[in-house]
């Protein structure tokens, strides 16, 4: 019976403190005893018994060398860079970047699937780093996963757009606002450069060099509250919005983009004056004509 002191065998019982702890093992008898197996420092030699020094040796030693101690630098580790690990993880955030882009520019056409080795072969990498970007945008909500097949671009309507307007609205303008109490013209006359850089992009009418260059300076902006958690919450929010409609790449045409940004440029004039009316009027048409 498996009691307090009872055993599956005849002659053993496992004690208390027997049982695959640091000082229990399996013996020639069945009996776990303090030669000691799974303890902090065991490994199995020759012998069945796990010490420190070595695994499976006395008849079949595979040389392992003793165990590490917290004071000392692993030895089996080299001391170099683990460069393949960095290339990896490189080629899949560039992966990731151009398949962002060639959604916002409508190059992955809503309700198309599109497979990891065809996209990976037109950007001459393996399937490999594709599929794990696709994971990513996957749980973004910028495509779904077909079995078996890819993953197909999630058709978005004008609905899902304004509710992701409404949502930033909630978020950037009361931040907005607050800061635009505290903060000094200078400041805000240090992000006239990246409001002048929206007008350009608007301008050139590519909506991925333009939808890099929204962003910026909204997380720019928000930045200045100092809450990183903000910033990351409203950037995920911003990139989401910035995804086509379904159906034509030409949703948003140049001009639409360049009254997007004009308006850019208005809220920092207000902000530096500290106009608060016409900070908030100027956010409630930023968020709705988005």
């Amino acid at each position: 019976m498996r009691g307090g002191s009872g055993a599956r065998d005849g002659s053993v019982v496992r004690e208390g403190s027997a049982v695959r702890d640091g000082s229990g093992v399996r013996d020639g008898s069945g009996v776990r005893d303090g030669s000691a197996v799974r303890g902090g420092s065991g490994v199995r030699d020759g012998s069945g018994v796990r010490d420190g020094s070595a695994v499976r040796d006395g008849s079949g030693s595979r040389g392992v060398p003793a165990a590490r101690t917290s004071s000392a630098a692993p030895s089996s580790f080299p001391s170099a860079s683990p460069r393949p690990a960095i290339q990896r993880a490189s080629v899949r955030g560039q992966i990731l970047d151009a398949l962002r882009a060639a959604l916002v520019a409508g190059e992955l056409a809503p309700g198309e699937v599109y497979s990891a080795p065809a996209l990976g072969e037109s950007f001459g990498v393996s399937a490999t780093p594709v599929r794990e970007a696709m994971q990513q945008l996957a749980t973004e909500g910028a495509v779904e996963v077909v079995p078996n097949r890819g993953f197909r671009v999630v058709e978005r309507g004008a609905r899902e757009l304004a509710e992701l307007a409404e949502i930033r609205g909630l978020i950037e303008a009361p931040v907005m606002l607050r800061l635009a109490r505290s903060l000094p013209a200078d400041d805000w006359e240090d992000l006239r450069p990246l409001a002048e850089e929206t007008a350009r992009a608007a301008a050139v009418g590519c909506r991925a060099t333009y939808a890099e260059a929204d962003r910026a300076f909204h997380r720019a902006i928000l930045a200045l509250a100092g809450n990183e958690q903000l910033v990351r919450i409203a950037d995920d929010l911003h990139r989401r919005a910035q995804w086509p409609l379904g159906g034509s790449p030409t949703a948003r045409a140049r001009l639409e983009l360049m009254a997007d940004a004009a308006q850019h440029l208005a809220l920092l004039d207000a902000l530096s004056a500290q106009d608060l009316s016409a900070v908030d009027a100027l956010l409630r048409e930023h968020f709705v004509s988005m």
